[in-house]
């Protein structure tokens, strides 16, 4: 395993962070995580290396946390920096971030939080925090020793990006980067700016939630194959993201053995500063493929759910994008039909406009979901 510095307490973390929001689950149910399977994965990464472990109140129906504070027993938790989130729009006042960070260290079993990040920030959320004294709580926090460095996650536009990076002496900052969302939300541009102020960049949805490691079209693959490296899609991802020195750390939500083995694996061999411009030239031929195609910027974070008239939005997008990006409609189409139930298909969407406010990307859903009857020819 490869380690790079983050936080101002120049911690040393692994390059592959657990991200906890994609645990293997029952019943087709996210609250109902498979704790046997879970812990399995958790663990491996833990004994060969991984010792970032990234959650959030949200995660898994409110569940990921209280797994965490079980799964980590047993001498874990002091292998591992633990890392969790202040749920900023459900900020209603300034004891309500005293609360939630308590009860998020009760949840989690522990004394201290290692890296506490403010989630989610956009114009709103950023506002109510503000109005509430969010600086004073980081400030209390952090010195009684209840969160050890504080950051932020971002998901709105660069000028906010800026200034909220510009508020605070912030230790890290959490963003979304991959080599198809360069110039999205805080983007390249953000990664550098957050180097020019000293401060660590945790990246997020490196795979773009999963979407640039499966399911590629021959075409793309041929790209890929006529690298003298032979790497499979998920891992040129992966080292597009580590190939920046101003990322400290890169996040996968893995929820399969086979994920945490080859992102372990692929971790161990990285190095900023590695892809020649051969490689990258190639990475941006595979962007521009895939530029072309895709219809839905979604990358399956599931924030907009539950959806009040029970629409899986997530799993819709997805078949919309493999759709498109795999040229296979009537073969979707099929899949489509077999795993997402009626009830939770495009056409029962009744535009109340709940899941819009939700959604970190913007994306325009209700439009979106009228675009996936169209496609598939539902009724």
């Amino acid at each position: 395993m490869k380690y790079r510095k983050l936080g101002k307490n120049n911690d040393m973390v692994s390059v592959l962070g657990f991200g906890c929001m994609r645990f293997p689950i029952i019943d087709n149910d996210a609250s109902r995580i498979d704790e046997l399977k879970a812990t399995e994965l958790l663990k491996y990464a833990i004994n060969n290396g991984v010792n970032y472990i990234d959650t959030a109140h949200i995660y898994h129906g409110e569940q990921s946390e209280p797994f965490l504070g079980r799964a980590l027993q047993g001498g874990y938790r002091e292998k591992v920096k633990l890392a969790t989130k202040l749920p900023s729009w459900l900020i209603n006042s300034k004891e309500d971030m005293y609360k939630y960070l308590d009860g998020q260290l009760e949840k989690l079993q522990t004394n201290y939080i290692d890296f506490y990040l403010i989630h989610s920030l956009n114009t709103d959320h950023w506002a109510r925090v503000k109005e509430y004294d969010v600086f004073g709580f980081i400030e209390n926090s952090l010195k009684n020793g209840k969160i050890k460095n504080i950051g932020f996650s971002f998901h709105d536009e660069l000028p906010l990006f800026k200034e909220i990076t510009d508020s605070y002496d912030w230790g890290f900052a959490q963003i979304q980067l991959n080599y198809m969302d360069e110039d999205y939300q805080a983007g390249l541009e953000g990664l550098k700016y957050l180097a020019s102020k000293g401060i660590d960049a945790v990246i997020m949805e490196p795979l773009r939630g999963g979407r640039l490691a499966k399911n590629m079209s021959d075409d793309i693959m041929d790209i890929w194959n006529d690298s003298d490296k032979k790497r499979n899609p998920a891992a040129w991802a992966l080292h597009y993201v580590w190939n920046y020195p101003e990322v400290a750390i890169l996040l996968s939500g893995m929820g399969e053995m086979y994920e945490v083995v080859e992102n372990i694996k692929e971790a161990s061999k990285s190095e900023a500063n590695s892809l020649t411009e051969l490689e990258q030239n190639m990475i941006g031929n595979v962007r521009d493929i895939l530029n072309d195609r895709t219809v839905v910027n979604c990358t399956g974070c599931n924030y907009c759910m539950p959806c009040p008239s029970s629409v899986d939005i997530p799993k819709n997008f997805s078949f919309l994008n493999i759709a498109a990006m795999y040229k296979e409609t009537e073969v979707t189409k099929a899949s489509y039909l077999a795993n997402i139930k009626r009830d939770a298909q495009s056409t029962k969407c009744v535009e109340c406009g709940k899941c819009e406010s939700e959604c970190p990307q913007n994306i325009e859903i209700i439009k979106m979901l009228k675009e996936v009857s169209t496609t598939f020819g539902l009724k």
